[in-house]
């Protein structure tokens, strides 16, 4: 079985929301803090197609909406 994951790094500036409520907000979209060269994981649980990434990454983008955070995203397999 191949295990895909999706990683996140965040970008704050002082004018954004507390990096508390980003993570609360990740979490609930089921990410989990990461240690390391990355912010935030989300485990696939499997192979994902590529719609399937951007849709998860649009759901990302409206979940933060207005939290002025900058987002960078990697999946790799």
């Amino acid at each position: 079985m191949n295990i895909m994951e999706t990683y996140i790094d965040l970008f704050l500036s002082a004018d954004c929301e507390k990096a508390s409520e980003i993570q609360r907000r990740l979490r609930e979209l089921g990410l989990k803090p990461a240690v390391g060269d990355h912010d935030f994981m989300y485990d696939w649980k499997g192979v994902a197609d590529t719609a399937e990434i951007i849709a998860f990454v649009d759901k990302v983008q409206a979940h933060l909406k207005g939290t002025g955070v900058i987002l960078k995203f990697n999946t790799v397999r």
